[in-house]
């Protein structure tokens, strides 16, 4: 059910959602601010090139600021984006973690000597339900995308703000305990000296185990930090639509680049696999590798189109 707004209570809404005063507004369309302040309180109606302008301006229908109440239809569009991104974000951020557990519960098992082939099966199964989140939350992305072409810019100042102090502490965090990791993957020998010397242990798989480990942790929290960020750019996801714009074309360049780059380490994951017979860590490396070299070849791109 639509609830019937005045056009006066709509445009009242809509300047204090973009944080613009009646004076502001007034010079936008060349008019009085006692013009903009009759149309306010309804004592007065706007031109049709006015409306015009305003629809404009505000980015909705003049169906909507005239007859609808725009507040429930922000707050609504609002709702579904913010709980659409977010889950995005975890998810994609899920994933990417999932890749680098199963590698760090893989060097475990290898190296409390368990058979190897059972530690690349379960990596295989990490890897999976890694694929598979990235395929459903993908095509729900996708479906989003297609749905919502453009969205009204939800986001006050303030909101920015507050979640640029919770960017930068996530940041701040995520990158404290990959240093922490390079730390114990550097000194383990140091820390647990017992199971250094412990024959039935293989170090070198432990200490990559903890590597991987606080590497898992570390990185989905810089992936899920960048995808928050990303959900508050309005504009770009606005504009990753046009065709013509450089969000588009840097978009499509990213993807087929990082296409392009995992084809490659796939193939010669399976070369090394059938040429070589080698199916284990030394060939299963090649995975995070070529994704390291996809996230610097996004940063490139990402700066050639600023």
């Amino acid at each position: 059910m639509v609830i019937k707004m005045s056009l006066g209570e709509n445009l009242q809404f809509l300047r204090k959602r973009d944080n613009i005063t009646q004076e502001q507004l007034a010079e936008k369309l060349d008019v009085s601010r006692q013009s903009v302040s009759k149309w306010e309180s309804d004592t007065a109606f706007p031109e049709m090139d006015k409306l015009m302008q305003l629809s404009e301006m505000f980015n909705c229908s003049l169906d909507d600021i005239i007859k609808k109440d725009v507040s429930s239809l922000y707050v609504e569009d609002k709702t579904n984006y913010e709980e659409h991104m977010n889950l995005f974000s975890k998810m994609v951020a899920l994933g990417v973690g999932l890749i680098l557990l199963g590698l760090s519960v893989m060097s475990f098992l290898c190296g409390i000597n368990i058979n190897e082939d059972l530690a690349d099966m379960v990596f295989f199964i990490f890897v999976i339900i890694a694929v598979t989140i990235f395929i459903v939350m993908g095509l729900q992305h996708e479906n989003f995308r297609k749905k919502n072409v453009s969205i009204d810019n939800f986001y006050t100042q303030d909101e920015i703000e507050s979640f640029n102090k919770r960017f930068t502490v996530y940041i701040a965090v995520g990158v404290v305990i990959i240093l922490i990791a390079a730390l114990l993957f550097l000194n383990l020998d140091t820390v647990l000296p017992e199971v250094y010397i412990n024959p039935r242990f293989d170090i070198e798989e432990l200490v990559s185990s903890i590597f991987f480990l606080f590497i898992s942790i570390g990185v989905s929290i810089l992936v899920y930090a960048g995808l928050q960020k990303q959900k508050y750019n309005i504009q770009d996801y606005n504009n990753s639509h046009n065709k013509e714009s450089h969000e588009y074309k840097k978009g499509q360049l990213i993807g087929t680049v990082c296409a392009c780059l995992m084809m490659t380490a796939t193939i010669i994951y399976l070369i090394c696999g059938f040429v070589f017979e080698e199916w284990g860590v030394p060939s299963i490396a090649v995975f995070p590798v070529f994704g390291i070299g996809c996230g610097i070849a996004s940063i490139v791109i990402d700066l050639k189109y600023k």
